[in-house]
């Protein structure tokens, strides 16, 4: 049995990727591909428990380093109990967030040494990584303007300073600009369909299936 494929979506607050995957989901189960949808934090028991600490309560309550620990230690239970077993079925993975969120938040929103990153990526992940990264960028404004909207508890993240969220912004394009076999920035400020049509796109050229 073939490996299945593994998509990951990043991006900032607002970006939009909830919708997007939806979209990508359905269109993926009628072209007759078993897939699973996912996210994280979270995508098991345990790493759920672990996401309320991360996106509930006051911005201030951890600093780069724990978050960073807190996300790979979700990471590894996901990685083991959710999305290992379902590539090794032969199912296809779309996972809201992975491993460039921490790079992002923790790294460049945080300050939080990069290099520390890596090796607690090594130490988790190893060599494994997405088959292609989605990221939807979004100008910080529109987008925290969009999480607003939603009432949402899990808010810890949206909370934090505008400066906070351009920086972050930026790491999701540094780290496109450094693995460009990988990641595909798409412009997620327009109409939602539009940008499904890119993504679709986007799927045919890199995995080629057509989703359209």
């Amino acid at each position: 049995m073939a490996k299945g494929k593994f998509i990951t979506f990043e991006g900032g607050e607002g970006s939009g990727k909830s919708t997007q995957i939806k979209l990508l989901v359905q269109s993926l189960k009628e072209a007759g591909i078993d897939v699973l949808q996912t996210r994280e934090p979270g995508g098991s028991p345990g790493a759920e428990i672990i996401r309320h600490l991360l996106v509930e309560g006051d911005p201030d309550q951890w600093d780069g380093l724990t978050e960073a620990l807190l996300n790979y230690s979700a990471r590894h239970e996901h990685l083991r109990e959710t999305v290992q077993p379902a590539l090794e079925a032969g199912k296809w993975v779309v996972s809201d967030r992975f491993a460039d969120s921490t790079f992002a938040y923790q790294g460049y929103g945080h300050g939080l040494d990069l290099e520390t990153i890596r090796r607690l990526h090594e130490l988790v992940v190893g060599d494994f990584k997405p088959d292609l990264t989605l990221i939807l960028d979004v100008p910080v404004d529109i987008g925290l303007s969009r999480a607003a909207s939603r009432n949402d508890q899990e808010d810890r993240y949206e909370r934090m300073d505008i400066e906070f969220h351009e920086r972050v912004r930026q790491g999701f394009l540094e780290i496109a600009k450094k693995d460009p076999g990988r990641c595909i920035v798409i412009d997620a400020s327009g109409d939602q369909d539009q940008i499904n049509s890119e993504i679709n796109a986007m799927i045919l050229v890199q995995l080629d299936v057509n989703v359209t």
